[in-house]
């Protein structure tokens, strides 16, 4: 796995909003902040 970095820019990726719709990373840019949250998984 990839380690991630302070202030380093993250990829773009698109995801499915809770309506169902794509949301791309790189739609926010420049207009909003975005906290990227990764976790290890549920057990």
């Amino acid at each position: 796995m990839a380690k991630v970095t302070i202030d380093a820019k993250a990829p773009d990726f698109t995801l499915d909003n809770y309506q169902g719709e794509p949301i791309t990373l790189s739609s926010f840019e420049s207009d909003k902040n975005v906290l990227l949250v990764f976790n290890r998984g549920f057990f």
